[in-house]
Parts: C-alpha cells; sequence; structure tokens
C-alpha cells in the first residue's frame, strides 16, 4: 500500500495519525509503524450489524428500521412499537431485546451515569486504605497474606471510621508458574487468584492444618506458592473423598459458573491436571473474597471492598486461549513516552479488541465488569484511558513507535454505568498521566471518579494547596507505582531509579528544592508547621501528607497503608524485574496490631478529624 492507503486505512481502523505528548506537543506516528499495526489489526471491512446496542434511559436511540417491532424488556414485559428510524425513549434500566424484521438485538439501557459516593453517602467525606493483600501478616498464613487478614483489616479499619479498602488486582494468574505474580499481568480478570485466599472460611478449622512460615521480608512465591498447592491438594482429596456439607454448594458453583468456569479449569488443568481440582481453588476464592466483603460492610464500611480491574492481560493466560478472536494479537498494550518514562512503555500485555467487542454483543467486556464488582463495593479501573484509546506497540518494536487505537467509548460508559447500578458498585478510574481533557470531562459525567496523586498535583514549581484539587477525584499520598512519602522525602525513589539509570542528575539536584514546596504547602495548609525537617526526618512529613490529603475536596480520600505505616519501600517500582524486589514486601507487624501502633493511630486519627469536619 502506498503512503496515502495506509493513513486512509488507519482513520478507518481508528488508529489515531496524530496525538499530542504529555508536554502538550504535537506528534505523528510514523507510515512504517502505522503499516505494522493495521497488519496485526487483521482485516477492517465492512461488519454485521452489531448483536448489541446500548443507550441511555430517556433518551431516542437512533436504528436504521423502521415498521412495526416488539421490544421484550428484561422482566420479560412486552411492548408493541413502531420504528421511525429510531426506537423511542425506554425508561427502564436493563438488557432488553427488541425484535423487528427478521433481526435480534440486545438493547443495553443504562442509567445516565454510574452509583457515586455521593449516592451511598451523600455530603460526607469518607476515606480509606489501600492495601498490596499479599503484604499483610497473620498467624499460619503459610507466608502470604490472605482473606482472613484482609478481613481484619476492614474490620479494624472500620472501627476508626474508615469506609473502603482499596485492592491492587486479585485476578488468576499461573498455578504452573509461581514466578509470574505480578498482580498487573494476570492470566484471566474473570477469576480470583487462590494465593490470597484463607481456604478455612469454606472449609472450617477442623479441615485445614495450620501453615507456619518463618518470619521473612519478602515473599518467595515460587516456595511459598508450592507449599499453599501443596495444602489445597490435600484439601481437595479430603473434600472429594469424604462426606463434606459443602459439597452441595460447590456443585452449585460448578453449574453456575457454566462452560465459562469450565473453560478457565480445563486451562489450568492443561498439563495434566484435575480440572475439579482447579474449579475447587475458585470456589473457595469466591467465598473468601465474599466473606470479607461482608465482613467489611458488616463492620459498618459504606463501600468495603475495592477491587482493580487490571487494563491489560498476558495473551498465554486462560483467558485469552478460551477466546482468541476477541484480543490483540501481535500487538502490545503500553504507554507513549513521558517525564517518568522518557522511553515509553511497553507492558507486554493485550487486551480486548475493539472490533471484537463490537461484534461479540461486548460480551467479554460485561463479563469482566461482573466479574469484578462481584464481591466489592467499587472497582478501580487501571489505565482507564483504555475506555477511550490504548497506546498499541506492534512485537519487536520501541514503545515509542507505537501508537493510539480508538475504543467504543459511550458503549463502555453505558455498560459501567449500567452494572455499576447492578452491582451497587462505585468506579474509579485511573486517570494519571496523558490524559486529554475531554476524556477528564466524559468520566465526570458518567459518574466515575477520578485520582489525584500528592505528588502529580503541581504546577511547576509549587504544590496545589488541597482546595484546588477536583471534587470528583479520589485524593491518594501515593500509588503503588510510586514514591511512598516517607521514601520520597529521603530520595529513595531516586536512589532506586538511579541504580537502574532512569533518574537524570538534574531531578536529584531538584529534590531540596521539592522538599521544601511541600513542606510549604503543608504549612499554607494548617497540616504542618516550623521548619522543614531533615531529609532523613520523615515521620512528621508523613503525618503532615496524610493531614494534608485528607484535606482534598473530593467524596474519597485514600491513603496506601505504607504511608500510614510511614515505610520508605515502595511496592513496584515500574521497569524493573529482578533490580527491585517488586510485589513481594511484606508488613513486619501483624495485620491485627498495625493499626494499633501509634504512628498509625495518629494518622488514622488525622484523616478521621478532617474528613469528618
Amino acid at each position: 500500500m502506498n503512503d496515502e492507503t495506509i493513513l486512509a486505512q488507519a482513520h478507518k481502523a481508528g488508529i489515531a495519525v496524530d496525538w499530542t505528548d504529555a508536554n502538550g506537543q504535537p506528534q505523528r506516528v510514523s507510515v512504517a509503524s502505522l503499516n505494522r499495526i493495521l497488519d496485526a489489526l487483521g482485516d477492517i471491512g465492512p461488519r454485521q450489524p452489531p448483536p448489541l446496542i446500548t443507550a441511555t434511559v430517556g433518551q431516542p436511540i437512533d436504528i436504521v428500521a423502521e415498521g412495526p417491532a416488539e421490544l421484550v424488556l428484561e422482566d420479560g414485559s412486552r411492548l408493541s412499537l413502531t420504528l421511525q428510524s429510531m426506537v423511542p425513549p425506554i425508561d427502564t434500566p436493563g438488557y432488553h431485546t427488541l425484535r423487528y424484521a427478521d433481526r435480534e438485538v440486545t438493547i443495553a439501557m443504562a442509567p445516565p451515569r454510574c452509583v457515586t459516593i455521593g449516592d451511598i453517602a451523600p455530603g460526607k467525606k469518607l476515606w480509606g486504605i489501600a492495601v498490596q493483600l499479599y503484604s499483610l501478616k497473620r498467624a499460619d498464613d503459610g507466608g502470604i497474606g490472605d482473606t482472613t487478614a484482609l478481613a481484619t483489616l476492614a474490620q479494624q479499619a472500620a472501627k476508626q471510621g474508615a469506609d473502603a479498602i482499596a485492592l491492587s488486582p486479585t485476578h488468576s494468574l499461573f498455578p504452573d508458574d509461581a514466578s509470574r505474580f505480578g498482580p498487573y499481568s494476570p492470566s484471566s480478570r474473570l477469576f480470583l487468584n487462590p494465593l490470597l485466599v484463607d481456604p478455612v472460611t469454606m472449609l472450617g478449622e477442623h479441615r485445614v492444618e495450620a501453615e507456619t512460615e518463618p518470619e521473612e521480608p519478602l515473599i518467595d512465591w515460587p516456595s511459598a506458592a508450592r507449599r499453599k498447592y501443596a495444602l489445597f491438594g490435600r484439601l481437595y482429596d479430603d473434600f472429594r473423598n469424604g462426606k463434606s456439607s459443602r459439597k452441595p454448594a460447590f456443585d452449585a458453583f460448578l453449574r453456575d459458573g457454566g462452560p465459562t468456569l469450565a473453560g478457565h479449569a480445563g486451562f489450568e488443568a492443561r498439563n495434566g491436571g484435575d480440572p475439579r481440582y482447579y474449579a475447587f481453588l475458585q470456589w473457595l476464592a469466591d467465598g473468601a473474597f465474599a466473606a470479607a466483603q461482608t465482613a467489611a460492610r458488616d463492620a459498618g464500611m459504606r463501600i468495603g471492598l475495592i477491587s482493580d480491574l487490571a487494563i491489560g492481560l498476558d495473551g498465554g493466560g486462560a483467558q485469552v486461549g478460551a477466546n482468541p478472536k476477541e484480543f490483540l494479537t501481535g500487538l502490545a498494550i503500553g504507554a507513549p513516552p513521558d517525564l517518568f518514562n522518557p522511553q515509553g512503555q511497553n507492558w507486554g500485555l493485550t487486551s480486548f479488541s475493539p472490533q471484537a467487542l463490537v461484534a461479540g454483543g461486548f460480551a467479554p467486556f460485561i463479563a469482566t465488569l461482573r466479574a469484578n464488582m462481584r464481591h466489592a463495593g467499587g472497582v478501580r479501573i487501571d489505565h482507564a484511558m483504555g475506555l477511550m484509546r490504548l497506546w498499541l506497540v506492534p512485537h519487536g518494536a520501541p514503545a515509542s513507535e507505537g501508537a493510539y487505537l480508538s475504543y467504543p467509548l459511550d458503549d463502555l460508559l453505558r455498560l459501567l454505568a449500567l452494572e455499576s447500578h447492578r452491582h451497587k458498585a462505585i468506579v474509579v478510574g485511573e486517570d494519571l498521566g496523558t490524559v486529554p481533557p475531554s476524556f477528564r470531562a466524559r468520566c465526570r459525567e458518567a459518574g466515575i471518579a477520578g485520582m489525584d496523586v500528592l505528588w502529580f498535583q503541581r504546577e511547576r514549581d509549587r504544590f496545589l494547596a488541597p482546595g484546588e484539587w477536583r471534587a470528583d477525584a479520589v485524593g491518594m499520598t501515593t500509588t503503588h507505582d510510586l514514591p511512598t512519602v516517607a521514601g520520597w522525602w529521603r530520595g529513595a525513589d531516586l536512589e532506586l531509579r538511579r541504580g537502574i539509570g532512569t533518574v537524570e542528575e538534574s531531578e536529584i539536584a531538584q529534590r531540596p528544592a521539592e522538599r521544601a514546596a511541600l513542606w510549604r504547602a503543608f504549612t499554607d495548609a494548617g497540616a504542618a508547621s516550623g521548619t522543614p525537617p531533615a531529609a532523613d526526618d520523615t515521620d512528621a512529613v508523613v503525618d503532615a501528607a496524610v493531614e494534608f490529603v485528607a484535606q482534598a475536596p473530593g467524596p474519597l480520600a485514600i491513603v496506601p497503608l505504607e504511608d500510614i505505616m510511614g515505610v520508605a519501600e515502595q511496592p513496584n517500582l515500574p521497569g524493573t524485574t529482578d533490580q527491585h524486589p517488586n510485589w513481594r514486601r511484606r508488613f513486619h507487624l501483624p495485620v491485627d496490631e498495625m493499626l494499633r501502633h501509634p504512628a498509625a493511630e495518629k494518622r488514622l486519627g488525622l484523616l478521621k478529624a478532617r474528613r469528618s469536619s
């Protein structure tokens, strides 16, 4: 194809030929990159009419049809209609069926927006804690934090006034390869990671032997996984051969899971295992996470658990293996060059094909939403820009040679709103990085809360006052990919990045001035006083940061447990593998003692005082 044909095909496929970078500078994708992406996308010719269309309650629906039709609402009631290039407004949310001529189409009729935090707690300013579940510690947990520890943390946080516990992804990983433990590179986003489960929840203490493990600050995932899967194997043999009263519940879980569960279990058993064993693990996980959410809500939390829906998944995993045509092939999702990653990012993951989503009635997207809202009071959408566009990198090419591919934003937002109401779950969109203002406006209209993180709330050399943060965003001190407050103040993040060659000396030279600017913002907001502490004196800084973020005007403030405890180490350092112990650190205090630590008690008190005023 010549250049003009390639450009025309790119526009037709929804590839952005021109885009604006993080510095506001216009960029253009090379013709060579466009050609490689088009080759990977394959046929983009005419499609059949979609089997599902989305709409908003109370608004007419454009449709290329005229004449008599029948509308069957989800509750079974029927309405006779006359189509005149549109379907009259429908006031009932749900998945309805429209029959006309020789066609049948599903109409996903959505509320105008998602359930919001304001719907759950009108006029209130809630707060919560973010936690890496594996990092929690309790007796006999086998070396990995689990759902019982999570329930304990939720109950104790609720006593202090917290309304939410935000998790990193708990998606299914790879039981046959525990070295692949990164939570954002899952095998399937439809199922759960059994390693995070306490089987006592479903089977009872009398059937589960206590698992003791040496006190280690870092998880050895392959070793810990071998022991835990050995335990699961013994429990399954006992369950299968015994007379457990829970067998009818397991059988019902199998029936409800249907072909999707069977396919997942079959994939995990592909090397000669027992598919029912892997289904048994999912039954344990489903019940344990349900119990953790129940514990959080029963303790008084108005939201409870907030799950995390990873933006992508491993192309060699269970979900892609079951339905490969639903996903992108020959392309990896990532991010364009920006301030923190000047070479761009290639995450080595795939995601839904937008063309396949439309052709398949958005079935995989709906199923993924349901799986992640099933036992949660909210869901965080990782890299929420993926609802509108994804940066795609051809296999073998540098991340800088990618391009943005558009997704059907209107449809995805309506489906999010519909499933949000059906599950009574709030939606938080991770909208950090290169995000056009129009996208944030669309999310605001859709009732999706954004994220304002302390390190990004800046204007040149000045940190923005809390009152300048967004009123519709979740305020946070940091995230799992960014420095903790103590780590930033000490410059630990700079030293880490110096060790792997991703920091400029100018950044190191600027940190003293940045510390002064941050402390000035704290004192101006009444969260601190006096002169800035020394770089190695972090307790007062962490206190001030928590109180500062607690003043943000958004309806929810979230502080990671690392900042509640004042630790310097961050859970993950993007761009590293063996150079940093990503996703391995455990807290040294047992979970039932953590929030009673004097420093933690003080910071929880600051949150409670500021958020209740």
